[in-house]
């Protein structure tokens, strides 16, 4: 599933559009706009000027003319593209929003999780209620090492489910989380509780240097090469993973660790049990 760094490159992509009007829309199948209706996505687009592309965690937000919002969430498969009106749309195209200078926004899912959502700014909490949900955004708000502290206090989760929590610090996913407990030095099977704040203060600059690289290098295209940036090109973050689908190698960072894969909360966890004791 594209995490922070994948949906941010996508918004900084979106970026081009942000000015243009929206002249039409259509949509190819139902289940991507099943919060609503395709016609409520339609009519909530059709003739808006997109003003500002935001995201919080893993959402991308378009803002348009009048108080029209679209809602965008990629979940495991989900890609947004910007081509050329008249090329050939890819398999899986399920919205094309057809702009005034003869390009194409277009949200491309094999898997169909993903969603494209139009709603009014007043209907918001109704609607996408999970964004009132959140927690900070590292990269949008920032995470200091206080709130780190009293967020952990006292609790005996380990720190791999405590960092994938959306309500904790919105963004992170399975890639991260594993880069970032690596980065900090701490195992992601340690109870939160037990990270004193000298651990918190490399955990909170992890988060912050690990996702800014990311950023900085266009996100990770795994294996199945499905998240891509809106031009379609791959990240490259992935060559710099320290531990992530690293199972058995040797450690980048320590020379001597051989990276371990646990299963935590159902989600494959990857550490060097050097480097992480």
């Amino acid at each position: 599933m594209p995490e922070l760094p994948e949906v941010e490159t996508v918004r900084r992509g979106l970026n081009t559009v942000v000015g243009r009007r929206i002249v039409s829309a259509t949509v190819g199948r139902d289940r991507v706009v099943r919060r609503t209706s395709a016609q409520t996505l339609i009519d909530g687009v059709t003739g808006v000027e997109i003003t500002a592309v935001q995201r919080r965690g893993k959402y991308l937000v378009i803002h348009t003319t009048g108080d029209q919002r679209v809602m965008i969430h990629l979940r495991m498969s989900g890609q947004v593209l910007i081509t050329a009106a008249d090329s050939a749309p890819p398999a899986h195209t399920h919205v094309r929003m057809m702009l005034d200078d003869r390009r194409e926004i277009r949200f491309v899912d094999p898997r169909t999780f993903g969603e494209v959502v139009a709603y009014r700014v007043r209907d918001e909490p109704e609607v996408v209620p999970e964004l009132i949900r959140l927690g900070p955004d590292p990269l949008v708000d920032g995470i200091a090492t206080k709130y780190v502290v009293a967020a952990f206090a006292g609790r005996r989760r380990r720190l791999k489910d405590a960092l994938l929590d959306q309500s904790v610090i919105a963004g992170i996913g399975n890639i991260y989380g594993d880069e970032i407990c690596h980065a900090a030095r701490i195992s992601p099977l340690r109870p939160v509780g037990s990270v004193n704040r000298r651990g918190v203060v490399r955990l909170t600059d992890a988060i912050h240097r690990v996702l800014a690289d990311a950023v900085a290098a266009g996100g990770s295209t795994l294996g199945d090469a499905q998240y891509v940036g809106v031009d379609g090109a791959a990240g490259t973050f992935q060559n710099h993973h320290r531990v992530y689908g690293r199972t058995g190698l040797r450690c980048r960072t320590c020379g001597r660790g051989l990276i371990r894969r646990t299963v935590v909360s159902q989600r494959s966890t990857h550490h060097c049990p050097v480097c992480q004791r």
